[in-house]
C-alpha cells in the first residue's frame, strides 16, 4: 500500500476521521476509572470527593453487618490524606487461584472483583458491584492498604492505582482488621479538601443503622473528634431526630422482623409538627428515591391507622384522613437488609424487590394492629393528629380556591411586581428573589431581560415551620412567590414540572438580615417545594463581599482567601526576584510559579510545626540520599526515623532475628486502645507530609533553588541577604523564600482601597449585573440534599419553635462567625 492509500484509510469520505476497528480503544480496569471516573463515583467535585471515603467505610460496614467488625475509625490526615480502620477480618491475602497473584492485590487493582458475589462471606451487604475500593485506588494519587489476619500484618502500596510494592508481611499482630490511606488524586478532583460535617453525619447515620457498632473520626488538623456509637439501633435515630419536636407520644414505636431472609427494622414516633419525615434504607445504603420497602411501610400505616380510627369511633361525622394526613408529623425510619436487592442504577436510590413490598407491608400491619390494641392512648393521639390534619387540609384547600378566585395564585395571572423575562424556554429561564424593593430596582434596569426574571420581597417572609398551610396561605408574600413559581402548593396540587423557570435564585444582602431572609425561603422551599431542592433548580446568589480599587482598577471577590489570591498577583506585577549566585532575575510568570510552591511550603509548615518541630529542624532529619523520614518507629519508647518501606522491612526482619521472635506491629491508635506495650512491640507512625514536601523540594530544584532556603537563617540579623526583590524601581533584600512570600503580598497590598459590601443596594444596576448576575461572571451556590435528616434537624433547630435547641447551636458555634454586624 503507498503511503497515499495508507492516508486515505484513516480518513473518511467527507475528510474526517476514520472509524474502523482500529478506532476501537480497549482500557484496563484502571485506565478505565480514571478516563470517566463520573461513570463510577458521580461527579468529581465534593460529592464524587467524598464518596471515595463511603466506598471504603461501607467496606467496613459490610464487615459489621456479617458480624465480624465492632469499632471503625476515620482520620483526616493533615496532608489531605484519609485513613479509614476497622477491626473485622482484614482483607484477604492468600493467593488467587485465577489470577496468580494476592487476593488483596486483585481487590484493590480489578474491576467487580469481591466477595460479595455469593452469600458464603456476606449474607447481605451494601456493595454488589465489586468495583468501590478499586476505583478508591484508581482516583487516589497514592494509596496504602494493611491487611492483620492470622495473626499478621501485611501491607502494599499503590500510585493511582498501579501497584508500587509487593504485598509485605510486616510482622505479627494480635489485631485483625483493613487500614486504608488514601490521598485523592489532585489532577481528578480539583477541589481535595474533606468536609468534616459531611463525613461525620453519615458516620452518625451508619451508627443508628448499625446498632452497638461503633464509628469514631477525627481531624488531626483541625482537632476535632466525634464517636458514635448507637445501642438503640433505629430508636436512637428516631429520638436523635425528634429531640428538638414536642412529641404527640412519648413511647417510640419499634419493630423487627425477619422473613425469606429478608430483615425488616422499623421505628417511628409522631412530633407536634407538620411535615412528614420518613427515611429508608437497604442494606445501610439511604434509598432516597424510596422503593418497595417505604411504599409497603406507607400503605400498611394508612390502612391500619384508619382501620383503628373507625373501630373506636374516632371518624364518626369527621374527614377520612388520607395517607398525606396520617403522616403529618411522622418520623420514621425503615430499614429493610435484603440478601439480593436490586437497586434502580448504580447511584442506588430506590429499591425495586417487588417480594420486599408484601412482607413490609403485612409486617408493618400486624406489628402496629398489635402495639394499637396494647397502648390505646398513643394510638387514639396519632389519629386524631391526622384527623385534625385532614380539617387542616381541607381548610387550606378553601383557602387556596379563595385566593386563586382573587387571582393571587392562578397561573393566568402574575404578581403585578414581578419583571418577568421574555423567553418561554423554562430551562434557561431565571427567576430572581431580590431582598427590597431598592436592590429590586437595580436588578431590573441590570438584567437580562430574555431570561431573567425579578422578583423583589419585602421585608421577611413568613417562617413557614411554625404554621400549618392554611395560614400559610394567608400570608401575602407566599402567596405571590407561589403564583410567580407555578408549581402550585400544597400536597395535592403542587406539581414541579409546572415550575417556570430553570432556576430559582435567592439574592440577599450579606449582612444578618440577608442571611435571615435566606434562612426563611429556603426553610419555604425545603418543607414545600422539596422536589425543586431536589432537582437543583434552587440557588443562592454570591454577590461580592469585596470591592478592591488599585491604580483605578476595580476588582470584585466573594472570598477573602480568593482576594489573597490576587493580592499576591498584585504584588508580583512589575516585581522581579534577584538570587544572590545566579544570573538572571525571576520576574512575571516564573515568579508566580515560584510563590504557588512557596504557597504550599507554608501550607505543609504547619503540619510539621504539628509534629512538635520546626521546618528546618524536620528537614535536618534528611538522611544521605536527601530523603526525609517516611516513618517514625517507637522501641521501647525510643523513637527511630526510617526513609522507606524498604528500610523499615529491614529494621523489623534484624529486630526479629535479634530477638529471636516476630515483632508486633501496631499503629499510634492501637497503641492507645491497648496500653503499655511490652518490649517485643513495635509502633509505627506515617508521616505522610514527607511525601508532599519531596515533590515540592523537586520544584523548587527545576528552579535552581533548596527547601532549605524557606527557612530563616539561624544567624539572624548579621546573615546576608540571598534574594534581592525589586519593584517599582526599588530593591529590597530578603534573606528567605519565606521573606520572598511575605514582601511580595506587602507589595501586594500596597496603595489598595478595600470596601466590604453589606447590601445589594450599594451597587448600581451595572455593578449588580457584572459581579452577580452576568452568567459569563457570576458565581452561583446550588442547593443540594445530600442528607435530609441533618437538613431537617437544622431546620428544626434554627427555625422551630423550641427556643433551648437554637440557643444551644448559637453557644456552641459562636466562635465560628465570619461577619459580624455591630
Amino acid at each position: 500500500m503507498s503511503r497515499k492509500d495508507s492516508r486515505r484509510s484513516k480518513r473518511g469520505k467527507n475528510g474526517g476521521e476514520r472509524y474502523d476497528a482500529s478506532s476501537i480503544r480497549v482500557l484496563g480496569s484502571i485506565d478505565a476509572v480514571r478516563k470517566r471516573p463520573a461513570m463510577y463515583i458521580g461527579d468529581t467535585g465534593p460529592r464524587g470527593l467524598h464518596h471515595l471515603v463511603w466506598e471504603v467505610v461501607d467496606n467496613a460496614v459490610d464487615e459489621a453487618m456479617a458480624g465480624h467488625c465492632t469499632v471503625i475509625d476515620v482520620v483526616l490526615n493533615p496532608d489531605g490524606s484519609v485513613t479509614v480502620r476497622d477491626n473485622g477480618r482484614g482483607f484477604p491475602v492468600g493467593r488467587h487461584a485465577e489470577q496468580k497473584k494476592p487476593a488483596l492485590e486483585v481487590i484493590m487493582t480489578l474491576l467487580h472483583a469481591g466477595g460479595k458475589f455469593d452469600h458464603r462471606s456476606y449474607k447481605v451487604s451494601g456493595g454488589l458491584h465489586g468495583v468501590g475500593v478499586t476505583v478508591v485506588n484508581a482516583l487516589s494519587e497514592w494509596l496504602e492498604v494493611e491487611s492483620r489476619r492470622d495473626g499478621h500484618v501485611y501491607r502494599q502500596d499503590y500510585e493511582r492505582g498501579v501497584k508500587k510494592t509487593e504485598l509485605k508481611r510486616l510482622g505479627k499482630s494480635r489485631t485483625s482488621g483493613s487500614r486504608v490511606t488514601f490521598k485523592p488524586d489532585p489532577d481528578v478532583f480539583p477541589e481535595g479538601t474533606f468536609n468534616y460535617d459531611t463525613l461525620a453525619a453519615r458516620l452518625r447515620e451508619l451508627s443508628f443503622l448499625n446498632a452497638g457498632l461503633q464509628l469514631r473520626i477525627r481531624d488531626e488538623e483541625a482537632g476535632r473528634e466525634d464517636t458514635f456509637k448507637a445501642a438503640g439501633g433505629l430508636k436512637s435515630f428516631v429520638k436523635f431526630l425528634n429531640e428538638e419536636k414536642g412529641g404527640v407520644h412519648r413511647d417510640i414505636i419499634a419493630f423487627s422482623r425477619e422473613e425469606d431472609r429478608i430483615q425488616i427494622d422499623v421505628a417511628l414516633q409522631y412530633n407536634d409538627g407538620y411535615s412528614e419525615n420518613v427515611y429508608s434504607y437497604c442494606n445501610n445504603v439511604n434509598t432516597i428515591e424510596g422503593g418497595t420497602h417505604l411504599s409497603g411501610f406507607r400503605s400498611a400505616l394508612t390502612r391500619t391507622l384508619n382501620t383503628y380510627a373507625r373501630k373506636v369511633g374516632l371518624l364518626k361525622g369527621a374527614t377520612v384522613p388520607t395517607g398525606d394526613d396520617l403522616r403529618e408529623g411522622l418520623t420514621a425510619v425503615v430499614s429493610v437488609r435484603v440478601p439480593e436487592p436490586q437497586f434502580e442504577g448504580q447511584t442506588k436510590t430506590k429499591l425495586g424487590n417487588s417480594e420486599v413490598q408484601g412482607i413490609v407491608e403485612s409486617t408493618t400491619n400486624t406489628c402496629l394492629s398489635t402495639y394499637f390494641e396494647e397502648h390505646p392512648s398513643t394510638a387514639r393521639a396519632i389519629a386524631r393528629k391526622g384527623i385534625q390534619a385532614a380539617l387542616a387540609r381541607e381548610a387550606a384547600r378553601k383557602a387556596r380556591e379563595l385566593t386563586r378566585r382573587k387571582g393571587a395564585l392562578s397561573s393566568g395571572n402574575l404578581p403585578t411586581k414581578l419583571a418577568d423575562c421574555t423567553s418561554r424556554d423554562m430551562a434557561s429561564t431565571e427567576l430572581y428573589l431580590v431582598e427590597g424593593e431598592s436592590a429590586g430596582g437595580s436588578a431590573k434596569q441590570g438584567r437580562d431581560r430574555m431570561f431573567q426574571a425579578i422578583l423583589p420581597l419585602r421585608g421577611k417572609i413568613l417562617n413557614v415551620e411554625k404554621v400549618r398551610d392554611d395560614k400559610m396561605l394567608n400570608n401575602d408574600e407566599i402567596r405571590t412567590l407561589v403564583s410567580a413559581i407555578g408549581t402550585g402548593i400544597g400536597k395535592e396540587e403542587f406539581e414541579a414540572d409546572k415550575c417556570r423557570y430553570g432556576k430559582i435564585v435567592i439574592m440577599t444582602d450579606a449582612d444578618v438580615d440577608g442571611s435571615h431572609i435566606r434562612i426563611l425561603l429556603l426553610t419555604f422551599f425545603f418543607r414545600h417545594m422539596r422536589a425543586l431542592v431536589e432537582r437543583g433548580v434552587i440557588h443562592c446568589a454570591q454577590p461580592p463581599l469585596y470591592r478592591v480599587v488599585r491604580k483605578k482598577k476595580v476588582s470584585y471577590y466573594i472570598s477573602e482567601g480568593q482576594m489573597k489570591t490576587d493580592v499576591l498577583n498584585l504584588g508580583v506585577e512589575g516585581s522581579e526576584l534577584v538570587v544572590k549566585g545566579k544570573t538572571g532575575t525571576l520576574g512575571n510568570k516564573p515568579l508566580r510559579e515560584l510563590l504557588d510552591v512557596l504557597v504550599q511550603i507554608e501550607e505543609r509548615e504547619r503540619v510539621v510545626n504539628r509534629l512538635g518541630m520546626s521546618l528546618g529542624e524536620f528537614l535536618a532529619l534528611r538522611d544521605k540520599k536527601r530523603r526525609l523520614p517516611m516513618f517514625r518507629v517507637f522501641v521501647e519508647d525510643e523513637g527511630r526515623y526510617f526513609y522507606s518501606q524498604d528500610e523499615l522491612d529491614g529494621f523489623i526482619r534484624a529486630e526479629e532475628k535479634r530477638t529471636g521472635s516476630e515483632l508486633e506491629v501496631v499503629g499510634e491508635d492501637e497503641q492507645a486502645e491497648n496500653g503499655a506495650e511490652p518490649a517485643e512491640r513495635l509502633e509505627v507512625r506515617e508521616i505522610h507530609v514527607s511525601r508532599e514536601l519531596s515533590s515540592l523540594t523537586r520544584r523548587l530544584g527545576k528552579i535552581g533553588l533548596k527547601l532549605e532556603q524557606f527557612c530563616e537563617p539561624t544567624t539572624g540579623a548579621t546573615a546576608k541577604p540571598a534574594f534581592i526583590l525589586r519593584s517599582d524601581g526599588a530593591e529590597r533584600p530578603v534573606q528567605s523564600l519565606s521573606g520572598v512570600l511575605r514582601a511580595v503580598r506587602e507589595i501586594g497590598e500596597r496603595g489598595l482601597d478595600i470596601q466590604r459590601y453589606k447590601g445589594l443596594g450599594e451597587m448600581n444596576a451595572e455593578q449588580l449585573w457584572e459581579t452577580t448576575m452576568d452568567p459569563a461572571r457570576r458565581t452561583m451556590l446550588r442547593v443540594k440534599l445530600e442528607d435530609a435528616a441533618s437538613a431537617d434537624k437544622m431546620f428544626t433547630i434554627l427555625m422551630g419553635t423550641n427556643v433551648e435547641p437554637r440557643r444551644k447551636f448559637i453557644e456552641d458555634h459562636a466562635l465560628e462567625v465570619r461577619f459580624l454586624d455591630i
